[in-house]
């Protein structure tokens, strides 16, 4: 059987080729950079007016790119749906000076940028020239993607779908979608878009690097632990016990310093942690189901983990498939795996 696995970050995309009747370290890889920063350079080379379709993909780079380029006085028109990028509230989208206008309209006249966070063709091409073929049984892509409910702040409406979800301690295998996706993941449905005619397990990134982390020999012998995602624009850290999830927290990485970080997990750890301390501080949030006495190690994983060589924590850094740079992939895996073994 073989795998595709796409980790779609802000700063990089992870892409693994994993074929089962081969140990895991032999998988095809690349750290290639994310969809954001690509389409971000490809708006800052235009000198003239932009026509935006395609799907809902990762802002951060992107959203700043199509700000400046309005700003420099040119017109920016985009899709509905491509719109979405900048923020699902498209009446903010129309404030910045955005014109939307219908998906099926054409505007010849102008230079045209389709978005989407995955583009099969340029993986395909790429690959071959090192005689290697795209073929695969599965897919599976990790994005992050808050959600999208009227008159609710996307920080909030992600940490209360979480919290429906960890209503009890689940694995973190069970944050996977398979061939569809809930309406409020736009995100979501726009790689589902990009990828019609496959039937996509799809997964939070976030999530996906959790489970990637247990991947790690050192890891499944571990009965409590912190596992941390520290990515360069988000990061996300779990209690676990006995493989499930007791807890989470996210905060936007910039935030974060040593000091910072080690307070934020000690309470989560403890059960203590809030949505309120950690979204009035500017965070996503938190949501705790029980602690967890005497963990043995923060399990680290993500771009920016090195914050936590400052910290008094006893630090294992996950490198399942002997790569940190794909524990997303490594996790996308595991649910894969688990699902369609024979």
């Amino acid at each position: 059987m073989k795998i595709l696995t796409i980790d779609v970050g802000m700063g990089t995309q992870d892409i693994m080729l994993y074929d089962t009747d081969e140990p895991i370290e032999n998988s095809i890889k690349m750290v290639l950079p994310s969809p954001t920063r690509i389409f971000a350079n490809r708006i800052r080379k235009h000198r003239h007016d932009l026509f935006i379709k395609g799907q809902t993909m990762g802002g951060g780079p992107v959203n700043k790119a199509i700000k400046n380029h309005l700003q420099k006085g040119y017109r920016v028109l985009m899709t509905e749906n491509s719109a979405r990028t900048v923020r699902d509230n498209l009446g903010y989208v129309k404030s910045l000076g955005v014109e939307i206008v219908p998906e099926r309209q054409k505007h010849p006249e102008i230079a045209k940028i389709e978005f989407k966070d995955v583009d099969l063709e340029s993986i395909r091409e790429a690959l071959a020239k090192f005689d290697v073929e795209l073929d695969f049984d599965h897919i599976g892509i990790a994005v992050q993607d808050h959600g999208f409910k009227e008159g609710m702040g996307d920080r909030n409406f992600r940490f209360t779908k979480i919290k429906e979800k960890l209503n009890i301690p689940r694995d973190p295998e069970e944050f996977a979608y398979f061939g569809e996706v809930p309406e409020y993941f736009t995100r979501m449905k726009g790689v589902l878009e990009a990828l019609k005619g496959y039937e996509p397990v799809i997964m939070d990134s976030k999530f996906a690097s959790l489970c990637g982390a247990t991947c790690d020999e050192r890891v499944k012998n571990l009965d409590k632990f912190v596992a941390m995602d520290v990515g360069n624009g988000h990061t996300l850290a779990a209690s676990f016990e006995d493989g499930k999830i007791m807890g989470v927290f996210e905060h936007h990485t910039s935030a974060l310093d040593p000091s910072k970080l080690e307070y934020l997990v000690r309470k989560l750890a403890e059960g203590t942690i809030s949505q309120k301390e950690v979204h009035e501080d500017g965070g996503h949030g938190a949501w705790v189901t029980g602690p967890i006495d005497n963990f043995e190690y923060v399990v680290a994983t993500g771009p920016r983990r090195g914050i936590l060589q400052k910290t008094d924590f006893k630090v294992h850094y996950a490198a399942p498939a002997g790569d940190v740079m794909m524990t997303g992939p490594a996790g996308l895996i595991k649910v894969i795996t688990s699902r369609y073994k024979r």
